[in-house]
């Protein structure tokens, strides 16, 4: 039998000694694995702004070349899908020291209106993408029906505390 030290703190210390383990495996140099990979891969930020006539997505996409992108719009969403390559160098002291960064990504952004998808406009300035997607004429015009039946009730209610 083997005696083990009484810890209070015991479940604390072997979740800080797990999180410490997969750091040290993250700061380590390659080989990673396939998974591992992907849990690292790029996907690029997004933002959405909606006005009476239109929705306009800004996408960050640093450094990646316009024709290594595929974009396509639905009435309901964005697909994009890309390719992103990029080298740095340095040398400093004799040492020359390279790190390459590459790997497609896609992502799809569900819009919160239906568009018109074939007057899409986009606009690819500095790394930003920026698409204009007109709203559909119904979605102009969308009128919604509020149902007041659970209302019924509160003419009652309201001669109940009159009295």
């Amino acid at each position: 039998m083997a005696l083990v030290r009484f810890s209070p703190l015991y479940e604390f210390d072997r979740e800080l000694g797990t999180l410490q383990r997969q750091m040290s495996r993250f700061l380590q140099p390659w080989p990673w694995t396939e998974a591992e990979l992907k849990e690292l891969s790029f996907a690029p930020a997004v933002e959405v702004k909606e006005t009476d006539a239109a929705i306009e997505l800004r996408v960050e996409l640093p450094g990646i070349d316009p024709k290594d992108l595929d974009l396509q719009v639905t009435a309901e969403a964005v697909v994009l899908k890309g390719e992103r390559r990029s080298e740095d160098r340095s040398e400093a002291e004799g040492v020359l020291r390279t790190e390459f960064r590459y790997g497609a990504f896609e992502r799809v952004i569900p819009l919160p209106a239906q568009v018109k998808n074939t007057e899409a406009q986009a606009d690819y300035q500095n790394g930003i993408l920026v698409l204009t997607l007109p709203k559909r004429d119904e979605e102009l015009h969308k009128v919604v029906k509020v149902d007041l039946g659970h209302l019924a009730a509160a003419p009652v209610a309201a001669e109940a505390c009159e009295r």
